[in-house]
This record gives structure tokens, sequence and C-alpha cells, in this order.
């Protein structure tokens, strides 16, 4: 690290201290944790108030571990009220001590009221489409079962590609593309943990089933300074912590996946597991009910034990492995009786880490400490003779603290990550020597947050991200404003990102989804900015409107060069590019017995290159062209209805065309490596690409419907049924049109589902 930023390094360490003196210095402090009463759950978003005999107001929410904070708070009687939407107000008499912190632990009971033999329980607040904060939102397991999936549990992916700004590779192929970004720009955590590979090969499902999700707050961009190495996106997941009273369990049985979890207390009130494990069905239940070759299997396992440590700390360990394996292109160039020969792809993700919560006795302070470890293992290739394939691995260490000062927090983290990286491109990118290497990167945040005025919040940060295997060491500025006034909230957020572990594909074969790690080639790091806008409306409780515009210049990316030769030989070049678009978001209803949701987006994504082979090939100095994943509308539209105890939800969604190769014809070539008779020699054959991505797939839309109804068949277990229709109306949408033969792959047919889930509560 050099001196300068050696320096820098130091003088943040210097100005944390002094506000952690001036901290302990300040009048009362109260804090704690809020949980639901019947579980354990932490409660995030619950609203804490202290009020004295004249009036006075003083509060804050709790965040995504139940945790609040309220500092600079004069000495005396106070009554502290907590509420949440669905549970019963708490309210107690609390005494605070001047220069004194107190802590306190607040369980909250769920409003339950009896109407003969059937009891309804308040469900937790669901958070919306249109509550959208400068590219963040917060989904909750009750914003995913508003989406018709396939499987009775339902599954965090169903509802990140029903937002707009996030394009899909549909039914089949696991990728998101978030606001132009690519997939490994994405930075997917799960406790902490880094996944690198987190959605499964069949598009419906990830590795995040919401029977095991606190919350996921979702970043579409402009995220702060505790995220970094990565361009585009964050999606940071919290599991729930298991039941700490009484075990509890689940079973569900449906065409495409089946799955089992157990939960409960190890020592009551204090230490619970959690434990999911779920095994895709797809070749004996829907492939059979189409009967249509699926040639997809994958399987999750999750598990996680959590104590809490008295009043003041928490401890947990989580683990997660997932096994995708799946056929989705052709390769005509390995041929079998049959003259075709489907590649196979086949990845594994495995992780495990911990994570401590502590809360020193005399500052109002809340520190994490975070060590994980994540591998990937990926092989694309024909069966059992794969042609490529990747390792990768990374050990994390984080720590992350936030210091309450009055109505301001004094956020600040310190990071170190050590990776390793192996590949067989299988001759892929030609100008590339891809061998074992060993990645260390490390650095700062400090990211304060001012309320200066009730409603505005202004976040201005500073991330000291350095690669030391690249001797380079960046400060990247962040920033995020909120100032919500009545009914109105607007809202901004930017920043400067970097990312030195990239992901290297050949997007010019959609059939191809391997991925292989590896440092930036060539020594040059990808750089991205950041700007966001956003407004949003509520006129009232049964209306919500959001509108976002956003903005993204991305340089120095790594794309397979354009050429004339097999698909499978290229190079990697250099390009720059830009993704802009706006995002409109419309909620109607604010009970369960009717949402409705409609998302509209409108993007557009260009590279632009000034690679040799393009200029050889167009006469053009620098090229521009449209990426795969530049869809530049999609519509989605939700409602959800319940009537008599039934649930009906219904999901329609369009997207414009993609972009595809356009091909000129085809030759035959020979190559001139070795003597050849160039008149007796047949040659390979080969594609005549014209202009890059010039063309565009057919329009994508599709229906979803489900109903589903919940049973009691005991004092406290249930059944749910479930039955719905997948592409309701049987839309032939296109997944992949093989250019060689011709030979397209279609998204998923009409579907009819049936699932059970039998839940012990």
């Amino acid at each position: 690290m050099s001196f300068p930023l050696r320096r820098s390094l130091a003088a943040v360490l210097l100005i944390l201290s002094l506000t952690t003196v001036t901290a302990a210095a300040q009048n009362a402090t109260i804090r704690g944790f809020v949980t639901d009463v019947s579980d354990g759950q932490p409660l995030p978003g619950v609203n804490v108030v202290l009020t004295n005999a004249a009036g006075e107001l003083y509060g804050n929410a709790s965040d995504t571990d139940g945790f609040f904070a309220i500092s600079r708070v004069p000495a005396g009687t106070y009554i502290l009220r907590a509420t949440y939407i669905g549970f019963q107000e708490h309210e107690q008499e609390i005494r605070l001590v001047a220069d004194e912190i107190q802590t306190v632990r607040i369980q909250m009971r769920v409003e339950e009221t009896e109407l003969g033999e059937v009891v309804v329980e308040g469900a937790r607040e669901t958070v919306g489409a249109a509550n959208v904060t400068a590219g963040l939102q917060t989904v909750r397991p009750a914003d995913i079962a508003l989406v018709p999936a396939p499987d009775i549990s339902a599954d965090l992916v169903n509802y990140l590609t029903a937002l707009p700004g996030v394009v899909s590779q549909g039914d089949r192929g696991g990728q998101l593309f978030i606001r132009g970004g690519e997939p490994t720009q994405n930075l997917v955590l799960l406790d902490g943990m880094q996944i690198f590979q987190p959605f499964h090969v069949v598009g419906f499902f990830s590795a995040f089933p919401s029977d095991i999700i606190n919350t996921a707050d979702v970043y579409a961009g402009g995220y702060g300074g505790k995220y970094g190495g990565r361009l585009s996106s964050v999606i940071d997941i919290t599991a729930r912590t298991g039941n700490k009273q009484r075990p509890v369990g689940a079973v569900t049985v449906a065409p495409f996946v089946s799955s089992v979890r157990l939960e409960g207390p190890l020592l009551p009130g204090k230490v619970s597991f959690l434990a999911s494990y779920r095994k895709s069905v797809i070749e004996q239940g829907a492939a059979k009910i189409i009967d249509e070759p699926l040639p997809f299997s994958f399987d999750d396992a999750f598990a996680k034990i959590h104590a809490n440590l008295g009043q003041s700390a928490q401890f947990s360990v989580s683990a997660i492995r997932t096994n995708d394996s799946g056929r989705l292109g052709i390769n005509p160039l390995n041929e079998d009786s049959d003259g075709i020969t489907q590649d196979e792809v086949n990845w594994v993700n495995q992780a495990v880490g911990s994570r401590f919560i502590f809360l020193p006795a005399s500052l109002p302070v809340f520190a994490e400490i975070l060590i994980n470890y994540s591998t990937l293992t990926n092989e694309f290739g024909p069966s059992g003779n794969p042609e490529r394939s990747t390792e990768a691995s990374i050990f994390n260490f984080q720590s992350n603290v936030t210091h309450y000062v009055g109505n301001n927090n004094f956020n600040w983290g310190i990071f170190l990550s050590s990776s390793q990286l192996d590949a067989n491109l299988g001759g892929l990118f030609q100008n590339l020597d891809v061998q074992t290497e060993f990645i260390t990167e490390g650095g700062a945040y400090l990211e304060p947050e001012f309320k200066p005025t009730p409603g505005l919040n202004i976040q201005p940060g500073i991330r000291l991200q350095s690669f030391p295997s690249k001797s380079a060491s960046f400060l990247e500025p962040r920033l995020r404003v909120v100032w919500n006034t009545g009914i109105h909230r607007l809202s901004a957020a930017g920043g400067i990102y970097h990312q030195e572990i990239t992901g290297l594909n050949d997007r010019r074969d959609a059939g191809d989804i391997f991925t292989a790690w590896s440092a930036a080639p060539f020594g040059i790091i990808p750089e991205a900015k950041h700007l966001i806008a956003g407004y949003r409306i509520e006129p009232n409780r049964w209306v919500r409107m959001s509108a976002e515009g956003f903005y993204k210049d991305l340089t120095n990316l790594n794309v397979p060069e354009w050429t004339a030769f097999p698909r499978f030989t290229t190079n990697v070049q250099i390009a720059d590019g830009t993704a802009r678009g706006l995002d409109l978001r419309l909620e109607i209803g604010a009970t369960e017995a009717f949402q409705t949701t409609i998302s509209w987006g409108r993007s557009n994504v260009e590279y632009q290159t000034t690679a040799r082979a393009l200029q050889l090939l167009t006469g053009d100095d620098e090229v521009a062209y449209a990426p795969p994943h530049d869809r530049k509308d999609q519509l989605n539209v939700m409602t959800n209805v319940q009537v008599k105890g039934f649930n009906f939800s219904v999901r329609w969604q369009f997207g414009s065309g993609l972009p595809f190769n356009e091909s000129l014809g085809f030759d035959r070539w020979i190559m001139l490596d070795s003597l050849a008779v160039i008149t007796e020699e047949p040659g390979q054959e080969r594609v005549l690409y014209g202009r890059p991505y010039t063309g565009r797939l057919p329009t994508y839309h599709r229906l979803d419907v489900s109903l589903d109804r919940e049973f009691r068949v005991g004092p406290t277990t249930f059944l749910t049924v479930q039955t719905g229709l997948l592409n309701a109306y049987d839309r032939r949408n296109l997944f992949y049109l093989d250019l060689f033969t011709l030979r397209r792959v279609d998204q998923l047919p009409l579907i009819p589902t049936l699932g059970l889930k039998l839940e012990y509560k």
C-alpha cells in the first residue's frame, strides 16, 4: 500500500477514535433487539419510540437483526413503545440514567382474532415492489409469496425476475442481468458468505427458498461503502435464525422440486438450528406431465445454528451447498450416432461462515465480525468429458461497526480476502494464458449517516479498495441521499466501483452459461460509475407509485472478440459500455385481500470497442453494439387475491426481444498449421457473421397462475394444497437458436402443477 493511502487510512482511524470518545460522553442510550416471542425471530422495521411526560419523542427503527439504538437521550423516565404491523403494541416504562447505556430485549406478540374455531394471525408486513429507494429494495418472504411459482414453498428468484431492470434468460440458464450488468458483476451474499453461482440451472429456482430467508436487500446499483469488488449490484440475504421455542418443520412435494425443512431449539430461548434441503424431481415429475425431456437436476442444502450470548452478543454459523447439472445448448462439432451431442454444464457451490455480533458495554456501538469461506467448481462440455472447467475459492474476513451519536450514525469497517482461481478454458480464449492465481484484496470504508432535519438522510462514504496483486489501490467515493416529506420521497445514489476478480464467458453463444473466474486480464481492472435518482409518492394506504432513473458508465470490460472462426475459439477484448434506463412501478391495494403491482422498465445497454477484428469487419475505428442482455422493454403485472381462505395469484410478464448474432452464410476453411493439399482437404465448416448482435429474437411473454389453500389437519399441523399453470396460454418462447444447425431450443411449454405442503407449526 502506498504511503498516501496508508496516511489516509490512519486519518480514518483517528476520526473514528475521536468519534468514539465523543459518543461515549453523551447522555443516556437505550438499545436492544426486537424479536417475535413465538419463535425468537428478529423483527426488522419495528418502530421503537421513547416518550416522556413533557411529550418529547426519541425514536428509531430496528434493522435486519432486529437491533435498535436511541442515543443522546436526556436522563429521566420514559414510556417505551414498539409498534409493528400484525403485532400487538409493546409498552413498558424505562428509567434512563445519564452517561449510562441500557440494553433491553423486546418480545412482541402476533395479533390474534378468533372466529369460531379458526384463528387468523396478522401477517408480517410486506414491503411492496414500489418501495424502492435509490436502487435499494428490501424483500421479505411475504413479498415472495405473492408471485406464482412452480414450487409451493416459493423462491427469491421469482420475485427478482418480476422487478424492472432485471433481465433473466428465462426458464433455463440460471443467470440474472441487473440494470445492464453481467451475472458475474453481481455480488450475492448469504449471511455474509459469497455465493459465486447463486441461481439454479432452471430459472424458477435459486439457492434461496423463501422458507430460510429473513430479509434480502437488493441494490440494483449505488450501494454504499460496505460492499465492493463487484461492478453492477448487490443481493445481501440474511437467513432466519430458527425457532428458539419449539420444533417446527415442513415437507413439500411438487412436479419441479421436493423439500424438507426442520428447525427448533437446541437450548430453548437461546440456541436454535435451521436445516433445509431441496431436490429437483423435474425428470420424474414435470417431464412426465408434458411428455418432453427436461434434462435438468439440482439440489441445495442449508444449515444454520444461532445463539443469543446474553443481552449484548449473538453468534451464528451457516453453511450451504448447491449442485446443478443440465444440458442447454447444442454442439454439432461433437457428433454422436444421431448427429448431435448436447453439452452439459455442472456446477457446485459450497460455503461456510460465522457471524459474531456484540454490543460494547460502555459505548453506543453495534459491531459484527464475519469470517467465511466459499468455493465453486464449474464444468462444461460433453457429459463425462468436459472441455472446460474452473475452480474458485475465497476466504473473507470483515468487521463492520456502527457508532450511534444522537440522530447520526457513523459506519466503518475493514475487510481482507484471499482468493484462489484456476481455469481450463479448452482453447476458448486464445490470447489468455490462464493459470492458478492467488489474489488478495483489502481495505477499509467510512460511511457516516447524517439526519440534519426530520425526513432527510445523507450518507456520504469512501471506500479504500486495494488490489496488491495488481499493485493498484483506489479511493471509491459513495453517496446516498433520501428525503421523505409528507407523501413524497426523493432519493439519489452514486459511486465508483472496481472489480478485479472477473468472469470470462462467451456471450456469442446463448446456450453457453459456462463462466471461468479469473483475475482481470492484461492487468486492467474494470470500473463502473453509478448514478441513480428516484421519486416515490404514497397518496394513501391503497396506492403507491415510484419512478427511478439510472445510468452506469462501464470501462475496461472483458468481452469475447468478434471473429468468423469456429465459435469456441476467440480472444478476450477490452470494451467500454453504458447502461441507462427508467423504471416505473405502481401498487394498488394495502391489505392481504387484494394487491396488484404493475412495473415497467425501459433501458438501453451499449458496448463500444476498438478491437482489431471488428475494425476489419466493419471498417469503423470504434464499433458500438448492444450486448445479448440488452432488453429494451420489460412489463410485469401481478395480482394476488384472497377470498375465503383461498389465495389466487396471477403474473403476466412481457419482454422485448434480446439481441442475437445474425449470420451471413457458411463456408469451409483450412487451418494451415501443417502441410495440406487444399484441392483435396474438405476443410471445416464455419459461420460467417455480420456485425455483432444486429438481430433481435422474438418478444417473450407468459402468463402464470396459481391457487392455494391452507387446511388445519391437527392442533399445530397444516396442509397446503397448491395448483396452477405455468405458461398458461402455451406461448412458444425462444431460448436459443443454434446458428450452425438452425435448431431452436424453446422455453418451457404449458405445465400444470400440483403441490402439497405439510407443515408443523
